[in-house]
């Protein structure tokens, strides 16, 4: 499970054979705990900076801009607004798909930074930038620990 962490290297394993990886991203040390809080607690958080006074989402461990620690760990609501987005009418692969996804950079207020993630519950001509909306999470019996467990953003009903 990607949340496992190795302390030891005896606790690692050696693996013979071809693996087809084409890239590998790990977590990290704020990113674990990013996945964990939503996972486990459903919420989402960002790291503050004390010295630039700036909010990361996702969080660092480190500010960009003075490489300070960023020690204190803050809960972000779960709303927030479009300030980008696209409609993809074909996959990965370029299959076309049955549907369009709407997939959006969603900025939360007085925070550096911000979340990708389809929007949900939205007819992709009725998307804007500037649209209030909120995380809808998976069961917490289907949470994994990774970005997935946000089913999707849907927009706020007035």
């Amino acid at each position: 499970m990607p949340l496992d962490k190795v302390t030891q290297v005896a606790q690692t394993k050696p693996w013979h054979g071809d693996i087809p990886v084409y890239g590998q991203y790990t977590f990290g040390i704020a990113g674990e705990r990013f996945f964990r809080d939503i996972k486990d607690k459903g919420r989402i958080m960002g790291a503050k900076c004390a010295a630039c006074n700036l909010v990361y989402v996702p969080p660092r461990i480190y500010c960009e801009r003075c490489f300070g620690e960023l020690a204190k760990w803050l809960e972000i609501p779960n709303r927030g607004v479009v300030h980008t987005f696209t409609v993809a009418h074909a996959d990965l692969d370029g299959n076309r798909l049955k549907e369009p996804v709407v997939v959006a950079l969603v900025k939360f207020d007085g925070v550096y930074g911000g979340l990708v993630h389809r929007l949900g519950e939205v007819e992709p001509d009725k998307v804007a930038i500037g649209m209030a909306v909120e995380m809808m999470l998976k069961p917490k019996a289907e949470r994994t620990g990774s970005i997935l467990d946000i089913n999707y953003f849907r927009p706020i009903q007035a």
